[in-house]
């Protein structure tokens, strides 16, 4: 239903509000509910609308669009998409055994590695925690940085320059109640886990990511020249 489609894209009905009932939108648009039960159907598959069991039927967010085969910041992916990106620091931690989450890549081994986490915001909604881990002694000012911002820009400001990433990947998963109540989502929601060992000019780890993304504000394009 066009009418409907309209109202969403005209920002009539803001992204994250709760449309109208069925059948206060028949009396709107003077059709029937059938016909607006319809709508709401196709709407949601293409991923307009998303319906919340006993909360009503809500407009997706707006998502943060991210090419795969570009480096690029978070902060870098949220202004291009017209967003303000913000981050919080949840944690820094100087670990004293070899990262547990994950089988460390040679470089994290038999070296005191820093694990900062992160939250970051699009427009104030959170959309990733951030997981990352660093050779402390190759980068020990990250340990005091301001990383409110973007990461590349602070590694940048001390010399580090970004030239590329391995063993990137992607994966589903579900939110758990720790990562739904940092993202406001519901358990059991869908993420992205995003893995990748970032990798800077001269080829050396700067760290390995681990990243999980609410998938019902993100999107990853994939293009291929």
């Amino acid at each position: 239903m066009q009418s409907l489609r309209t109202a969403i894209d005209s920002g009539e009905f803001q992204p994250g509000g709760r449309i109208p009932t069925e059948l206060e939108l028949a009396t709107m648009y003077g059709v029937s509910r059938i016909t607006i039960r319809h709508a709401i159907e196709e709407l949601c598959e293409h991923g307009l609308l998303v319906k919340r069991q006993g909360k009503g039927t809500f407009v997706s967010q707006s998502k943060i669009a991210k090419k795969i085969e570009h480096i690029s910041s978070f902060s870098e992916s949220c202004r291009a998409s017209g967003m303000t990106p913000s981050a919080k620091v949840l944690a820094r931690t100087l670990l004293e055994e070899t990262p547990s989450a994950f089988t460390p890549p040679p470089e994290l081994t038999e070296v005191q590695v820093l694990n900062i986490q992160r939250l970051h915001y699009a427009d104030g909604v959170p959309i990733m925690i951030e997981d990352n881990y660093y050779p402390y002694e190759r980068l020990p000012f990250l340990l005091e940085a301001p990383l409110e911002g973007s990461l590349f820009e602070v590694l940048a400001e001390n010399g580090v320059r970004i030239g590329g990433s391995r063993n990137s990947y992607i994966d589903a998963l579900a939110a758990t109640a720790a990562q739904a109540e940092l993202l406001q989502v519901l358990v059991g929601d869908p993420l992205f886990f995003f893995y990748r060992e970032m990798l800077d000019d001269a080829g050396q780890l700067i760290y390995v990511g681990r990243q999980h993304i609410t998938a019902a504000r993100y999107r990853f394009n994939y293009d291929i020249a």
